[in-house]
């Protein structure tokens, strides 16, 4: 591709260290639709003639019917060398006109970018699956109850529903940032040339057209070195691996004997080779584990391009692995986390009772005395001094006599037992985002809605 400058060989252990192609042969399919989209434009322009367009258009589409090739050819440079060495033996000396006007610093900034807009589509279906499989429990909890913890203490009641659908705001906020993302990257670098920009003039809005980009990018120096959507692409992935780590470690914990509260699909455990009775979270440990490359990955990038001076360098080329490496570990990931969650099961009759003991009613004994007149912070007082003879005592609140409550302030005492009850404790935290089972329902059809509205975009791949 660029021989005739050079009078000697390449160092034969340099030119093997410095190939692409082993890992970048898998943008063959964007590779082929960048250039078809050339090869239109420089029709337009007078380069090819209509008999050239078609064997040119006709031998691109023999490479991409060809699929991902393999890596076993040593000669072979990168992805765009295989494309236009495929090109020529297909359709011969005309292969060689498609490279003017162009260079591979436009090419793998358009790749990449047509890369990275599939798999943002690929990935929000994933995720909106993944999401529906969390909302199908939600609905099957109906008004189950379970403790909600602060500091991974037992703190409030709340549906297990609602512990439920939080995971699902969490994907929301992962499938808005994955789709903005997808905005910001969709503008098209063909036409930039090296740096400076195409020596031809060439229909730049249509070759952006006819690739579904919005428009060409602005600027010829900032689109062959911008990889800053690759960067906010693998940041995207980075949060929802590091949501679903967070999914992982409680369910992980939730399976304990000491919890008891989620019962771990055999399909998505393991056994111990020592142990006979063991059967081990091991999918979502893996998912916890994996995370931390996905997090690796987006390090790396940040650390690559850092120190670069503007355009193109070389070091861009390293740059690649790790977004093909963050796709196909996150796509893994959501995928065995929607299998588990499909096939999960959960102990409701254990959950209420954890729901219903360890004075996780205090705030609404709290409460009730609020609404009696006293003052939030007398009341706090109050209940404070019950738990302590609860303590004392062994028993929950509503274990108290009516004189042991007096002795602790609190008066009323046959609303007050009222008030501590489950179903209370639940409905007082009636206000939009709470847990009260009205505010639950609304909660899931308003997630229902959103995830619709990812299902149905246009840019979602079916």
């Amino acid at each position: 591709m660029w021989s005739g400058r050079f009078s000697q060989e390449l160092n034969v252990e340099f030119e093997q260290w410095q190939r692409s192609f082993p890992f970048d042969r898998i943008l063959v399919p964007y590779e082929v639709a960048a250039s078809k989209a050339h090869a239109a434009a420089l029709s337009k322009a007078g380069v090819l003639d209509s008999v050239e367009l078609a064997l040119t258009l006709q031998a691109l589409d023999q490479i991409a019917a060809e699929g991902i090739p393999s890596a076993d050819d040593a000669s072979i440079e990168d992805v765009h060398h295989y494309v236009e060495k495929r090109l020529v033996e297909i359709a011969g000396g005309v292969g060689l006109k498609l490279h003017t006007g162009r260079s591979r610093n436009e090419q793998i900034a358009t790749d990449l970018r047509l890369y990275v807009r599939a798999q943002i589509d690929s990935v929000s279906k994933l995720l909106v699956d993944l999401a529906q499989q969390f909302v199908d429990q939600a609905e099957k909890a109906g008004d189950a109850a379970m403790p909600s913890y602060t500091h991974l203490q037992r703190a409030e009641p709340v549906l297990v529903a609602h512990w439920l659908i939080a995971y699902v705001e969490m994907i929301l906020r992962d499938l808005g940032r994955l789709a903005d993302c997808r905005q910001r990257l969709n503008m098209c670098p063909l036409g930039s040339g090296a740096v400076a920009g195409t020596i031809l003039p060439l229909d730049r809005a249509g070759i952006a057209k006819a690739l579904e980009f919005d428009a060409p990018t602005a600027n010829s120096i900032d689109a062959t070195s911008d990889r800053d959507f690759a960067i906010e692409f693998v940041q995207g992935l980075s949060s929802v691996a590091l949501h679903l780590s967070r999914w992982a470690e409680e369910s992980i914990l939730f399976a304990t004997t000491e919890f008891g509260f989620v019962k771990l699909p055999e399909a998505f455990s393991t056994g111990s080779s020592a142990m006979p009775q063991k059967k081990n979270p091991d999918a979502l440990e893996l998912i916890r584990g994996k995370a931390a490359k996905v997090f690796a990955e987006a390090v790396t990038l940040f650390v690559t391009v850092k120190g670069l001076p503007l355009a193109y360098n070389k070091d861009m080329q390293e740059t690649q692995q790790p977004v093909f490496a963050a796709a196909q570990q996150v796509a893994s990931i959501v995928q065995v986390a929607t299998g588990f969650m499909a096939t999960v099961s959960f102990d409701f009759e254990r959950m209420h009772e954890a729901a219903t003991g360890g004075f996780m009613n205090a705030l609404a004994g709290a409460a009730y005395l609020v609404r009696s007149g006293v003052s939030f912070r007398h009341a706090h007082e109050m209940i404070g001094k019950a738990v302590r003879l609860c303590v004392e005592k062994g028993c929950e609140l509503e274990h108290l006599s009516a004189e042991e409550l007096e002795s602790c302030g609190i008066t009323g005492a046959p609303q007050f037992y009222d008030a501590l009850q489950l179903r209370h404790v639940l409905e007082i935290h009636d206000v939009p985002g709470g847990t009260a089972p009205s505010q639950v329902r609304a909660a899931l059809k308003k997630t229902k809605e959103s995830l619709s509205m990812y299902a149905g975009a246009a840019h979602v791949c079916a």
